[in-house]
């Protein structure tokens, strides 16, 4: 036996991932995840903003949420994160978890009632990167 050092992606990366999850699932308590995904985008199909995220049991995990520059500020993060808050309720869920960095959109999700559980500091060197949750 011996260790090896990649710097790269490979199928061994992948075969790794696949392991835990199916160790996870003999493990854990059972729970569906479902995409929970909501696009902004014109008649054309062009993509203006959007929404990435799953619902896992009882939780609303968010994954990505992003509006172009010049329709920030009209209310359109808002809708989206309410409407995935709405979905994630009708799957029964009671919690939504998020995280963000400093220059993203911590007090978007404070105003959202999102309230801090911890902070990782110096991430990567010198910012912050901020963990959330909320009761649903």
């Amino acid at each position: 036996m011996y260790f090896k050092l990649e710097n790269e992606d490979s199928q061994k990366a992948q075969e790794i991932g696949n392991l835990i999850r199916a160790y996870n699932r003999l493990k854990r308590e059972e729970a569906e995840s479902e995409p929970l995904n909501l696009y902004v985008e014109d008649e054309k199909g062009n993509l203006f903003a959007g929404l990435i995220a799953e619902t896992f049991g009882n939780w609303l995990e968010v994954e990505y949420l992003f509006v172009k520059e010049e329709l920030r500020g009209q209310g359109v993060g808002s809708r989206l994160l309410q409407q995935a808050e709405t979905e994630a309720k009708n799957r029964n869920c009671r919690f939504a978890f998020v995280n963000t960095y400093q220059f993203q959109a911590p007090d978007f999700y404070k105003r959202h009632g999102y309230k801090e559980v911890f902070t990782l500091q110096d991430y990567p060197y010198k910012g912050q990167r901020y963990y959330y949750q909320k009761d649903l």
